[in-house]
């Protein structure tokens, strides 16, 4: 009898590891035309790209197959509060982008699960414990090194990213939220359609016509961050939150490399320092959190698939959906 993983489909953990570390790689890229574009237009026509493009092309893809479907949620008003902290968390990482390198943002943007964790405690009413919160602690003690005084990121423009972390991690506890109700595609469609009407109205006071090799970046914005969801949702498919959870910190890599690539920029020692102290931290978070879980034999699981919330064309759902799908905001 073949062990089943929370959506019901047999692990494959080397699949689940594959399908996440190819999400990481397009959430990367994704930050890397970002940071490109906001080089030559301001910030909301950027965000307004992204979320307009991926809006449209989740219609696409889903649009025929679940027809009304995709905008149907049992909570409307934690819908569009959680759409308003993501275009937060956009317009933030994206003008820190702008004044700051690629990697450095990335990693003080991870302080998210970090922020999660501790927000857990009065919104979700969960107990979080000691070593949690040291590794809560230590994780911001990563972000001062990193902005250190002295250092060339010693400077205003990086509240932009921490903000970011903030909004994105209110954003993960509202998605936590919704899990129990609305489905991954639902969640992120409103999302998407919320801050394209927002941005749209927007647009008149900051538009600046694109070339046609901007115009298709700004396209693949939104191809990025619709395949990176897309791919996100598989990978926890076929395997355990737990297992995939250190992955995700090969984005923070990612970034640094693509940094180097496209920018010839190279991280300080004192910032390689600091990402590898948030890294560890949001690792030694999700290591509590797999101890916290007791052990799942097969016939706990065989009651778990029994106990799943179903949702449309008789698909289903695990009630505690990772609000890790997303990392890429």
């Amino acid at each position: 009898m073949s062990l089943q993983s929370s959506s019901g489909l047999a692990e494959q953990p080397l699949k689940g590891i594959g399908l996440i570390c190819l999400a990481i790689l397009l959430f990367a890229s994704h930050d890397t035309m970002s940071k490109y574009l906001s080089g030559f237009y301001p910030i909301v026509m950027v965000v307004w790209a992204r979320y307009v493009s991926h809006t449209v092309l989740m219609l696409g893809v889903f649009g025929p197959r679940m027809g009304m479907g995709v905008i149907r949620t049992r909570r409307p008003g934690l819908q569009i509060a959680r759409a308003l902290c993501l275009i937060g968390t956009s317009l933030f990482f994206t003008a820190g982008l702008r004044y700051l390198p690629l990697a450095e943002a990335t990693a003080v943007n991870f302080l998210a699960p970090l922020i999660v964790t501790a927000l857990s405690v009065p919104l979700l009413k969960e107990r979080v414990t000691r070593p949690q919160w040291i590794a809560v602690v230590t994780g911001f003690v990563g972000v001062l090194i990193i902005i250190r005084p002295g250092s060339s990121l010693f400077t205003p423009a990086v509240l932009l990213p921490l903000g970011s972390a903030v909004m994105f991690g209110i954003y993960q506890i509202l998605t936590r939220i919704l899990s129990s109700t609305d489905s991954p595609t639902t969640s992120n469609f409103i999302a998407g359609l919320v801050n394209s009407v927002i941005m749209t109205s927007l647009l008149p006071f900051f538009w600046e016509p694109p070339s046609w090799t901007h115009a298709i970046l700004m396209i693949g914005l939104g191809a990025c961050g619709m395949g990176g969801h897309l791919l996100l949702t598989q990978a926890f498919r076929y395997a355990p939150p737990a297992l995939l959870a250190p992955f995700s910190y090969g984005q923070i890599i990612c970034a640094g490399l693509m940094g180097f690539i496209f920018f010839g920029h190279v991280p300080d020692e004192g910032a390689l320092v600091g990402m590898t102290i948030i890294s560890l931290s949001g690792l030694a978070v999700a290591w509590q959190q797999r101890r916290a879980r007791k052990p799942i034999t097969s016939s706990r699981r065989s009651i778990m698939a029994s106990s799943r919330i179903p949702y449309r064309h008789g698909q289903s759902r695990p009630l505690h959906h990772t609000v890790m799908q997303a990392l890429g905001a």
